[in-house]
């Protein structure tokens, strides 16, 4: 229930909206006097209400100025002059005088300010340089960190405009009974127009602890999004482009890709550094330093940076990229950040605007684009206000979807400003557009080819569309059809199932699997599956326990010699999961299934057991596994949650109990699993990639359930395998593997002539494995002798690749170049080899 105090602001607040409501105002005119003389100024330049860009420079004394929103404050700035705030109301807002003082500006001793790019002998000499170390010695921290609570607003605002549309453009036959959307374009500064088609807005409320325990939590108040609240495929895009930033960190992080930060102690290795101004910013004097980086062919951003000419705290800042940027699907990007500073040692957020230009092919700066604008909103900061435990309690009403449903007075009232024209046009025209046949039909399109799935009906979708068709030994050419169920993205139950048949083996396989939810919030959930299929055993080490976990049987179209090692696995599960904390999950999955090779003249799996020769490995086992992924965000409360692009590590632990006479399993056996992956940016040099394993089996089993340390023989690019292995070529009891990836972002290639041009990135890794196989393991198997683990030595293979080949900002293909580090005198072995394959990410 609402407390006391909570509904006395909630009362004055709607009291407030509803006085500001009928007190709007849209327009004002007045005229600028110099404080001291009484003498008019011009060059003014005029802001509405909180926005960054000025709506009007004045050409005289005088100032008029119009707006499509509510106008409820003006500031005024002109060089050598305080900045003048002004309030804006129904009685004040006609013949208005402003009037603006002189500023003092204290300076550094003996600084010279420069409005070209100067040469310095040294770094020392540079003023900026001084100024930029008196910011490094005084690095601030998030005033977050410093109280005991605290609690805040963020209003996120992110809208996608069509950019760069033209006549001929707009006039083509695709836009036949659409083309009322180009009512609601603007003109851009290049004559050409800018079609608005997303609008997404939210409020949050954030929370935090710091003392005795830290605790935070990020309600969602509300939200409202044009015309594709049903798709989930748009909405996660647009969530997924950005990342939060601090300016003071030494890496910026954009696309998950390390971006140098002009603020970082070490900015001068990567910038160069100009003092251009003082000026005053929010009425606070500020160093105004133009930074650009020393070469262009780098990830690196251009732009100003505003610092307190008296704490030398960063006040503001702004990013652009240059044009030579080397991201996929990224024609530029520029950042606006504003902070507010309210002591020496820390600072706050206070507005964050982010502007994307995505273009699916050319660099060209008239190329049709897509204008990707998020803007964060920080204010009504309260620090050590005490907080109810029960604040950070995850509640039932948080995941219902009508929960951030809100009344357009509401909207009116969050915002920080009021909508644009074009914006609110946004609204009404996805309206009508998903009135429209034709639309629905283009967006059904786009949300077949990023979700693979095509819905044929409500409810049910067919796919995955990138299964239909594989090829394997054993089965020959492969056709797989499958669908599930889909009624949203909230969706609290799932069957999924699918049907395949192979040409070679005139075998129908198949799998079925149904999951239900029954709370969103610990994710409490139950499934159970069956299927009867082909499969690639020995591909992961720390395997997916789902029914339609991806088979590799049908995956491998082309591949490095000849393979027979498919197993004929019969499977039924049940399982049984939850999140008793965010983030963290614990299942216990329950398995029945019989092995058998699927090709016996080629693969052999028969084994001993009691004396007796066995074909079939009988198995039942209980598996408990713990899934940690802190930091990791998700969009959706469904049985199915869609992971936003964050750097969160993964974290697995599991435990395996075979249990013997179980519905006729044959072993009992126990076996312990590690796992960690983490991406990790390393500034200016790039993301490495890392992924450790390591388990052990503590009973004697069968090929059928060793661990197989994980070749691949395809020539495609399979994550977490060795290229040079072949598929069974090691077997361990015990086993550790690593793997190290390392992507330059260009950093080596962009200082070779000619090379550059092609604007290629380069890559680096290694990978080892290291393992044992007891005598007792090998002899259980009819073949034993022909399997050993790396043992002897670590097994190693190491290798470079080229990625961001392609043409544009189509840059999605990659080639590696692999060499095998040892065990060189092994039969059947290849020394060397190329893989590629497709990259879809920036």
């Amino acid at each position: 229930m609402m407390s006391t105090n909570r509904f006395k602001y909630c009362l004055l607040s709607l009291s407030l909206f509803i006085t500001g409501f009928f007190n709007a105002q849209n327009s004002a005119n007045g005229r600028i006097l110099d404080a001291k003389t009484n003498k008019e100024i011009n060059a003014v330049d005029v802001f509405i209400n909180d926005n960054n860009k000025p709506a009007l420079t004045t050409s005289s004394g005088s100032f008029s100025i119009q707006s499509d929103s509510i106008i409820y404050k003006l500031k005024f700035q002109k060089k050598n002059y305080a900045l003048e705030s002004i309030e804006i109301t129904p009685e004040k807002f006609s013949n208005l005088t402003v009037k603006l003082s002189s500023e003092k500006v204290s300076t550094i001793e003996e600084v010279v300010i420069h409005n070209e790019k100067t040469k310095f002998k040294n770094k020392k000499e540079n003023p900026a340089y001084r100024i930029m170390q008196e910011v490094w010695k005084r690095k601030r921290n998030n005033g977050l960190d410093k109280f005991d609570t605290y609690t805040y607003k963020e209003y996120e605002k992110i809208q996608f405009d069509a950019n760069n549309l033209d006549s001929t453009f707009m006039n083509r036959k695709i836009f036949n009974k659409l083309d009322f959307i180009f009512d609601y374009a603007d003109s851009t500064a290049s004559g050409k127009m800018a079609l608005p088609i997303f609008l997404n807005e939210s409020l949050y409320e954030n929370f935090g602890e710091n003392k005795p325990g830290k605790k935070t939590k990020k309600l969602l108040v509300a939200q409202k999004t044009s015309g594709f609240q049903d798709n989930q495929v748009i909405s996660i895009t647009a969530k997924n482009l950005y990342r939060d930033i601090n300016i003071y960190d030494n890496t910026l992080n954009y696309f998950d890709i390390g971006f140098p930060s002009p603020v970082g102690s070490d900015g001068f290795s990567t910038y160069d550094y100009n003092l251009i101004d003082t000026i005053s910013v929010r009425g606070e004097d500020a160093y105004k330093i133009r930074y650009q980086p020393r070469r262009t062919e780098v990830l690196a951003f251009q732009g100003y940076l505003y610092i307190s000419t008296d704490s030398y705290a960063v006040l503001g800042a702004t990013l652009k990229s240059t044009s030579k940027i080397n991201v996929n699907f990224i024609n530029s990007i520029s950042t606006e950040l504003e902070y507010d500073n309210p002591d020496p040692e820390t600072f706050l957020p206070k507005k964050f605007v982010t502007e994307i230009e995505l273009t699916p092919f050319s660099k060209k700066k008239s190329a049709k684009s897509i204008i990707a604008k998020r803007s964060v909103d920080y204010s009504e900061y309260e620090f050590n206000k005490p907080l109810e435990a029960s604040i950070f309690t995850r509640k039932e009403e948080e995941y219902d979807a009508k929960f951030v449903d809100k009344t357009d007075d509401f909207w009116v009232k969050a915002r920080p400003d009021s909508l644009s024209k074009s914006e609110q046009g946004v609204y009404e025209m996805l309206d009508k557009l998903q009135q429209t046949p034709k639309f629905n039909r283009i967006v059904k399109i786009y949300e077949t080819l990023a979700s693979r799935y095509y819905n044929v009906t409500k409810g049910i979708d067919l796919g995955p569309i990138t299964s239909v068709y594989g090829k394997n030994e054993v089965e020959g050419d492969r056709i797989r059809i499958g669908a599930r169920t889909y009624f949203g993205q909230n969706d609290p139950w799932r069957i999924e199932f699918y049907n395949a048949y192979g040409f070679k083996d005139h075998q129908f396989k198949y799998g079925v699997e149904g999951r239900y939810m029954f709370n969103r919030v610990n994710r409490f959930m139950v499934g159970a599956g069956t299927k009867r299929d082909i499969t690639q055993l020995g591909v992961q080490l720390t395997t997916e326990d789902g029914i339609l976990s991806r088979s590799f049987a049908s995956s491998t179209v082309f591949a490095r010699g000849e393979n027979a090692s498919l197993s004929s696995v019969n499977q039924t599960s049940i399982f049984t999961s939850i999140e008793p904390w965010k983030n963290f999950q614990v299942r216990i999955d329950g398995t029945m299934q019989s092995i058998k090779s699927a090709n016996p003249s080629g693969f052999n799996l028969m084994y001993y057991r009691n004396g007796d020769l066995r074909k079939t490995t009988n198995d039942s086992h209980v598996t408990i596994s713990l899934i940690a992924r802190p930091g990791a965000k998700f969009s959706q409360t469904g049985v199915d949650r869609y992971e936003h692009g964050t750097l969160a590590p993964t974290i697995v632990l599991k435990y395996t109990r075979g249990i013997e006479g179980l519905f006729n399993a044959d072993f009992n056996y126990n076996k312990l699993q590690f796992m960690f992956y983490k991406p990790i940016l390393l500034g200016s040099w790039g993301k490495t990639l890392l992924n450790f394993e390591a388990g052990k089996n503590f009973d004697t089993v069968p090929l059928a359930l060793q661990n197989i340390i994980p070749g691949n023989q395809s020539y495609g690019l399979v994550p977490n395998t060795f290229a040079q292995l072949n598929y069974y070529e090691f077997v361990a009891d015990t086993y550790s593997t690593l793997h190290i990836e390392h992507h330059f972002n260009g950093k080596i290639l962009s200082f070779i002539p000619l090379i550059k041009k092609l604007k290629l990135r380069e890559v680096a890794f290694i990978r080892g494995a290291y393992g044992s196989l007891s005598d007792a393991s090998k002899n259980i198997n009819v073949e034993g002798f022909k399997y050993s683990a790396p043992n002897e030595k670590v097994y190693y293979e190491y290798g470079f690749g080229l990625e961001n080949i392609g043409f544009g900002n189509l840059r999605i293909f990659r080639v590696d170049f692999n060499w095998r580090g040892n065990y060189l005198d092994r039969p059947d072995i290849s020394k060397f080899g190329i893989k590629a394959g497709f990259q879809f990410g920036f």
